[in-house]
């Protein structure tokens, strides 16, 4: 039986995520207090409370890794999962990092902390207010680009490639605005502003990918005891160096999801998981014509059904 385990990455998060986990088992609590002194900060108390804090980009990034986390820990002890037993990993955005864990190339603590500086650096590259973020529905990513070729604003890049029938742009937020009203005049498809506080994935992130290019050399990554799938270059690896650059590059270049699910189908992937907060990748899968038995694990009526 062919599967793959995959992390969700920044839009899943939502207060009390993880929850079931830390009230029910000891190993759940446990990670969430690790990473609480690993980042000498309360994450867990804003995980559960607090949705302003939560949505902050430095704290989003490291609290969804912590849930993929737990999540996985506890379908080990309770389901008996074993990340060897799976044919690939991968993750959306962030989601990688989750994935990394998982796949025992990164320790837990590390991940949190290089989270940390991840969702700070990405945050401080663009003022809040200059960049924005727009998702399109039902139109593919050659419309997209083909309209975004012979547009003026520079700056405008699709981001996220996510599935079938779903495309997002990133960029300076007048020239986004444009973009969408020249979108839904032209080609008559309507957009969504999305809410965050930074233009991700497009190159105005190049600083932040600069700032954490010298911080995650701090680090030391092992092998992945399983491949793992990268969102820039969608080929499968286990080589260390190259997942530190493909991690960094992951900052300023377009998340190509919906070739990553392409890939594990043409290599004949038959279950996946998504191991985390909501269930925004599962959605996502059934836009694709495959034949795909997709689990999610969110609440412990989850977990009983996995």
């Amino acid at each position: 039986m062919t599967k793959a385990a995959i992390f969700p990455g920044q839009g899943s998060q939502y207060v009390g995520m993880g929850k079931y986990l830390y009230a029910n088992f000891k190993i759940a609590k446990a990670i969430f207090h690790e990473v609480d002194e690993t980042l000498n900060l309360k994450l867990s108390d804003i995980i559960f409370s607090d949705q302003i804090k939560l949505n902050l980009t430095e704290n989003t990034q490291p609290a969804i890794m912590t849930v993929s986390f737990a999540t996985l820990k506890v379908l080990e002890i309770e389901k008996g999962f074993k990340i060897k037993d799976f044919n690939y990993c991968a993750g959306h955005s962030l989601g990688e990092y989750s994935a990394l864990v998982a796949s025992q190339s990164l320790k837990l603590s590390e991940a949190a902390l290089i989270l940390k500086k991840r969702g700070q650096a990405m945050q401080d590259a663009v003022k809040i207010g200059d960049g924005a973020m727009a998702a399109f529905l039902n139109v593919e990513v050659d419309e997209i680009q083909s309209f975004l070729k012979y547009s003026n604003c520079k700056s405008v890049e699709i981001s996220n490639d996510n599935c079938p029938g779903q495309v997002v742009i990133s960029g300076k937020k007048k020239e986004v605005e444009q973009i969408c009203s020249k979108i839904k005049e032209k080609l008559k498809k309507k957009s969504l502003l999305l809410p965050v506080s930074a233009p991700f994935h497009c190159q105005l992130m190049t600083p932040a990918s600069i700032e954490l290019s010298d911080y995650i050399e701090k680090f030391f990554f092992n092998k992945p005891v399983i491949p793992f799938i990268s969102n820039v270059s969608v080929c499968e690896t286990q080589d260390t160096v190259e997942i530190k650059k493909l991690l960094i590059d992951c900052v300023y270049k377009r998340v190509r999801w919906r070739e990553i699910i392409l890939y594990m189908i043409n290599k004949k992937i038959e279950n996946i998981i998504e191991i985390g907060p909501g269930k925004s990748l599962s959605n996502m899968i059934k836009r694709f014509n495959a034949n795909i038995n997709c689990k999610f694990v969110d609440s412990l009526e989850d977990l009983k059904n996995v």
